[in-house]
């Protein structure tokens, strides 16, 4: 890597040597995935970006210097401090550095101009800065709210009049990969990097913005306050980061370090405004919040009676009417509901191929509990949703028309995807009492947490207790603790009923990130119960260290089990 930095040697340009070092950073950027990926992404950056620090730092060479010197404008918090002070010491000892140190990382920001997708799939955040006025520049990001708002691509242009007039004059209309089409897209940057994006979804048909000759709704593009753009490239670089395995593009960990240090040089974020209500409608229709399709801006909170009315209001409306089973559509109603306000940022009228895609076939098998009759319906009110809430909010014809394709494609494939309880060997009434909420993906940790079910502890059928309620669960851990010969005592109990209850909230998410690990090092469920334990107790109340201290697990495993 030393070796590699000597070419920041020949480099004039400080944008030039920005992109280079943020290229050499992302190198090992991602290569952690898996089960634990975000922490030991973490591990990997500090032992090969402070390792590298200190051997550069030991070198006392030009291109040691030029190195640090990048680090320090574009490395972690940590690292940067580490590559200052260590770039200061070579200057102190006469170590010669180039001539673009001295306005590495010293932009302004400029306008900044966000280009929201039809749909409302995703954004691309156009942010132009400059080195006091000269060398301007232009970083467009791409933010994915299909897949939980993530950054999943970034790329650099030196030709910003180029890019944002051909913004305005082709009125947002970019291909959904990031790219303009051949011979007339963004221009590649002076450093050889052009839009180098990938596409909301899994390349299929509804990726692409529907069947061969339907258009997608025309974005909007418009500027934004810088510090907005901040917010919402904070957010997103936020999720990128602590997703374990991002989807992101080939080239995004060239581009990491740039667009966190660029990020860093925006303006604050402004203080939170509350949401703007739409008027009641003609009819006497429910207000809706301005968020409830507009691409999000701070996250609106749905409560549950906003959102039984919002399902009520659909299933009086024509476009349901067709839905024989009005108790299953109320059903599938509700998760499609859910799904908009807690995961697509609080548009649950939000409409897109996509969307629409990623609900069905992936959300749903993962997540609900769906009966036999709702399995079957769901498609089908899934498809009246589409045409009362797209008509609601203005989409074309032909937008509804490619959503709806897009579900007719899915329909095929939906039953074998959909993981049915039944197929794990549980008899139905095991599902109602592990998964009273029908959160299908607490099905595993809730098992590990209350293992004993069935026959008899002092006089009680323990098929009866619903481990949803705290009383029956404490009485089901209290029989998996009787081994007939003693029983633990009230203390002992104590701490596993706390630990239990954790678990079957999923509070932190760590926790069972933490039990997955200790038991693929063949650790027993007793032992792993035990390290969760002293882990939570030694970390103190606070659950920032709760989630630390378990994210160390199984580093800090102590050498044996509590009493």
């Amino acid at each position: 890597m030393l070796r590699a930095a000597r070419e920041l040697l020949a480099v004039r340009s400080p944008l030039d040597a920005e992109l280079m070092v943020s290229e050499l950073l992302g190198t090992w950027w991602g290569q952690a995935g898996g089960r634990g990926g975000a922490r030991r992404r973490a591990e990997v950056d500090a032992l090969i970006g402070e390792g590298l620090i200190s051997y550069a730092a030991r070198q006392a060479s030009p291109a040691a210097l030029a190195l640090l010197s990048g680090i320090a404008c574009l490395g972690s918090s940590r690292q940067a401090v580490q590559a200052e002070r260590a770039a200061l010491t070579l200057m102190d000892q006469g170590v010669a550095r180039p001539a673009w140190a001295e306005h590495v990382g010293a932009v302004e920001a400029e306008e900044c101009y966000l280009n929201s997708d039809g749909y409302g799939d995703r954004d691309e955040v156009v942010c132009v800065f400059s080195y006091a006025g000269h060398e301007q520049h232009a970083l467009v990001v791409v933010v994915d709210y299909n897949a939980g708002g993530l950054a999943r691509d970034g790329w650099v242009t030196s030709q910003v009049a180029k890019l944002l007039d051909y913004c305005r004059d082709a009125s947002g209309s970019l291909p959904t990969d990031g790219r303009a089409a051949e011979g007339s897209g963004p221009p590649a940057s002076s450093t050889g990097v052009g839009g180098t994006g990938v596409g909301s979804g899994s390349g299929s048909r509804a990726t692409r913005g529907g069947p061969a000759g339907t258009a997608a709704p025309a974005s909007v593009f418009r500027q934004v306050a810088a510090a907005d753009a901040r917010r919402i490239l904070a957010a997103a670089l936020a999720v990128t980061e602590t997703v374990t395995d991002p989807a992101v593009s080939a080239s995004f960990p060239a581009y990491h370090a740039f667009i966190r240090a660029r990020v860093r040089t925006l303006p604050p974020t402004l203080p939170p405004t509350r949401p703007t209500v739409r008027p009641a409608g003609p009819e006497g229709t429910q207000r809706l919040p301005d968020t409830a399709v507009a691409a999000p801006g701070r996250r609106q909170l749905w409560r549950k009676d906003q959102r039984a009315a919002l399902v009520a209001e659909f299933l009086a409306s024509d476009d349901a009417e067709e839905v024989s089973d009005r108790r299953a559509a109320s059903r599938c109603a509700d998760h499609i509901v859910d799904y908009g306000c807690d995961r697509d940022f609080g548009r649950p009228l939000r409409v897109s191929p996509v969307k629409a895609e990623t609900f069905l076939l992936d959300w749903l098998p993962r997540k609900v509990v769906l009966s036999k009759t709702e399995q079957e319906a769901m498609p089908h009110v899934l498809l009246a949703w589409i045409r009362w809430a797209g008509s609601r909010t203005g989409l074309t014809e032909a937008a509804i028309r490619a959503t709806l394709d897009a579900v007719f494609d899915a329909m095929r494939t939906f039953p074998t995807v959909y993981r049915d309880p039944a197929s794990f060997g549980l008899e139905p009434d095991m599902v109602d009492r592990l998964l009273p909420d029908g959160d299908l993906e607490a099905l595993p940790r809730r098992l590990f947490a209350v293992p004993l079910l069935r026959g008899s502890y002092r006089g009680t059928d323990l098929s009866t207790l619903r481990p949803g309620l705290p009383s029956d669960r404490r009485t089901l851990l209290a029989a998996d603790h009787d081994d007939g010969n003693q029983r633990a005592t009230a203390e002992h109990l104590d701490r596993h009923v706390a630990l239990a209850d954790r678990l079957w909230r999923g509070d932190p998410p760590e926790l069972w990130e933490a039990a997955q690990r200790l038991l693929d090092v063949r650790k027993n469920r007793h032992e792993v119960l035990h390290l969760l334990i002293d882990a939570i107790a030694a970390a103190g109340p606070r659950d920032s260290d709760i989630a630390a201290a378990l994210a160390n697990l199984p580093a800090q495993e102590r050498a044996g089990p509590t009493g």
